[in-house]
């Protein structure tokens, strides 16, 4: 029988502190074996062919053309971004193409070896996971909510893991409360860690009422059997159920892991971080500090009891989700080599924790803030606020940050600036609305790096947001047989990400204002109901209420009510499923009425440069080495204003040869720095923007550099994997 250990342990296990300080660690050799680089996460390379002293003579070595048989562009499909950051293993490059096809190429030519298309569609992948032994070597990747177990010889499915290869991610989410929870949207867009025969992965879900349960959970890599659980919202009886509502395990979804997890694999013991609960931005049904969202975690890997946790946000109401994985690391403190865990997050902060106890290495404050929140809103009186490092991006806009690249810019973004609140970055959301930081940055899902002499490489985002609230409502009409009108619905569902004016912001929500160009009505009407990209199904809504929220934005009209909701006196006397059974899912009382980001008039982001930087972190003493602009708009560099960085998507990698890669940013460049100085020493233009992170590995005593230039975010689409190398 299969252990499913659904409740958790505070009990905090004895160790030594490191029996090879930093000695695996940061090896990955020639290969690039898992995502992050190895288990450990620090994305550090020992290689150094490249180094400062020929970095400049990097040419393309290889390109491959990463795309399925059907040309997106010209069958219409929606353009896709490449996210992926592949595996080397053995002079063979694993990855996913824009459709999420998985391919193998030879990671010294690009020719391709083998494909395997999935039989359902997806849309983000940053991907894969490998595992051996001896002949059995098995690529796992997931597409949705199926985890593919492949042979990584031939790219075929596996017919004795799972189901004919595939296992159900839903598997073991709603287990004791008899919730059918087949309809959910869940996605794992991160891969997990292995650890010896476990796969342990994490989850992306809705982060509306709709949304699934974020529980932890390991399959057996040779069957895809469920091992164990690790539920993030307790149930009763487990340590942290006291920090929720009695109900909330039946009724609340989200706190899950979605950006990634490491591994200590000489302990067995599995780090992740946890996001926020559902739903973002109105925790009214939630009063409570809320354990285990927004948590860093350690768990062991061989049954999932909880080692220990570190809460970042209690009673989280701004989605400050933990956006990428930790890194395990090997750092000199006090005159000792101490293992420990390192997490950055949106808010700018980095934790660095002893890896067996979870405690901060560095003092940490937990200070009053407002708890002036929307009506019947609980805010938590308390956060905490690391004294070392310093953030590495801005938490609060103050008038030093109004815009000065233009006069229209600085008259444009003073008046934002006027009109909402900004006094500081735990203030709860409110109807008139509030100017902050976090959703996209200052750390992003790419990632960061560590080298063996403890410095931190992390790219930023100073991206600021207007957020304005809403009354729902549905809040009060769900249950009392009144059909909303789909201008309602959409208000409630759809206005959060589109805006009440449907136009989105161009980049990260797309303009819905004029479908018919777009869409059939049947195709508006699948996506609708299935959900696409980062986009969540709607099935938590009758099948009346998608209708309306489809109409609404074909032409403005109300379908009929159909015959299946009203009585024999043509009375309206239901119109929504039953969620209590079949689903998690509820309405919160207040939603998003706009969620933005801040622009200037000429489409430049609303603040002050640096828009985007790149910093090296001493995590030994918790002081910064350099921060430099990553990434720039050369029209505003030949007027004369000093580079100003850009947003980046995608994470550094650091070498042996003194060097950091890194690419991500909207110019489209991937760049070499020193990694002593922060000077940049090689760039090349990419084909389409590489908003992923890179590998690097050897094969036949070559070393390459290799990365993903998918494109998209707001600009032309690609779809490509380019490797780099010294002249032969």
């Amino acid at each position: 029988m299969n252990k499913v250990f659904l409740y958790a342990s505070f009990a905090v296990l004895s160790v030594s502190a490191c029996d090879n300080p930093g000695s695996s660690l940061y090896q990955t050799g020639d290969n690039w074996p898992a995502y992050g680089g190895n288990k450990a996460g620090n994305r550090y390379s020992p290689l150094d062919q490249i180094n400062l002293g020929n970095v400049r003579d990097l040419e393309v070595a290889w390109m491959y053309q990463a795309r399925d048989p059907l040309d997106s562009a010209a069958s219409g499909q929606r353009i896709r971004e490449i996210q992926c950051q592949p595996v080397v293993m053995d002079g063979v490059l694993y990855g996913t193409t824009p459709e999420l096809a998985l391919f193998a190429v030879n990671a010294a030519t690009g020719e391709a070896l083998w494909e395997f298309s999935p039989p359902i569609e997806g849309n983000r992948n940053r991907g894969v996971m490998y595992w051996e032994n001896g002949t059995d070597k098995r690529i796992f990747y997931t597409v949705e909510a199926e985890l593919y177990g492949i042979d990584a010889k031939t790219g075929k499915l596996i017919p004795t893991f799972g189901t004919k290869g595939v296992v159900d991610l839903r598997e073991g989410l709603s287990t004791d409360l008899k919730k059918d929870i087949s309809n959910a949207r869940v996605r794992a867009t991160s891969p997990g860690v292995i650890y010896k025969n476990t796969l342990i992965i994490g989850s992306a879900v809705s982060e509306s009422g709709d949304a699934a349960p974020g529980h932890i959970r390991a399959f057996n890599v040779v069957t895809g059997k469920l091992e164990w659980v690790f539920r993030t919202i307790p149930h009763p009886g487990e340590p942290g159920f006291e920090t929720w509502p009695a109900a909330a395990h039946q009724e609340i979804g989200g706190a899950n892991s979605w950006s990634g997890m490491v591994l200590d694999e000489a302990k067995g013991v599995v780090f992740l971080g946890t996001g926020s609960p559902a739903a973002d931005f109105y925790g009214g049904n939630r009063p409570g500090q809320n354990l285990f969202a927004n948590c860093i975690l350690a768990l062991d890997a061989n049954d999932g009891r909880l080692k220990w946790f570190f809460q970042t946000v209690s009673h989280d109401l701004w989605d400050r989700d933990i956006p990428l994985p930790p890194n395990f690391a090997s750092i000199e403190h006090n005159g000792k080599q101490q293992n420990v865990v390192v997490q950055a997050t949106k808010e700018g902060f980095v934790y660095v924790l002893d890896s067996e106890t979870g405690e901060s290495l560095f003092p940490i404050e937990e200070l009053p803030v407002s708890t002036e929140g929307l009506p019947g809103e609980t805010p938590w009186p308390t956060q905490k606020f690391p004294t070392k490092p310093k953030p590495f991006s801005r938490q609060v806009y103050t008038e030093d940050d109004i815009s000065d690249i233009s006069e229209t810019a600085r008259e444009y973004t003073r008046k934002i600036y006027e009109q909402y609140r900004t006094d500081h970055m735990y203030t709860p959301p409110r109807e008139g609305g509030t100017l902050l930081f976090g959703y996209s940055g200052g750390a992003e899902w790419g990632g960061n790096a560590v080298d063996p002499d403890g410095i931190l490489y992390q790219n930023s985002n100073d991206n600021p947001w207007i957020l304005e609230m809403v009354e729902n409502p549905q809040y009060n009409k769900r249950n009392t047989g009144e059909l909303l009108s789909g201008s309602a619905l959409y208000a409630a569902n759809c206005a959060a990400c589109h805006g009440v004016d449907r136009k989105g912001n161009g980049t990260d929500f797309p303009n819905i204002s004029n479908v018919k160009n777009q869409f059939s009505r049947l195709q508006l009407l699948n996506t609708v109901t299935n959900g696409v990209g980062r986009m969540p199904s709607f099935q938590h809504l009758s099948a009346y209420d998608r209708q309306a929220i489809v109409d609404f934005l074909w032409d403005g009209t109300s379908p009929e009510p159909p015959a299946s909701i009203l009585n024999e006196r043509n009375e309206v006397v239901s119109i929504t499923t039953d969620v209590a059974d079949s689903a998690f899912g509820f309405q919160p009382r207040y939603v998003i009425k706009a969620w933005t980001k801040l622009f200037d008039p000429d489409g430049y982001p609303g603040i002050k440069p640096p828009w985007g930087t790149l910093n090296a972190i001493d995590l030994r003493t918790g002081e910064y080495l350099w921060r430099v602009p990553l990434g720039e708009f050369p029209e505003l560099t030949e007027k004369g204003i000093p580079i100003t960085g850009t947003e980046s998507y995608g994470g550094p990698i650091v070498t042996a040869g003194g060097l950091v890669f890194i690419a991500g940013t909207k110019d489209e460049r991937i760049r070499a720095f020193n990694k002593k100085t922060g000077e940049v020493v090689w760039e090349y233009q990419l084909p389409a923007g590489g908003f992923a992170t890179p590998v690097t590995y050897a094969v036949n005593d070559r070393q390459y550099i290799a990365i993903a230039a998918g494109g998209a975010r707001g600009q032309q689409a690609g779809h490509y994997y380019i490797a780099f190398a010294l002249p032969e």
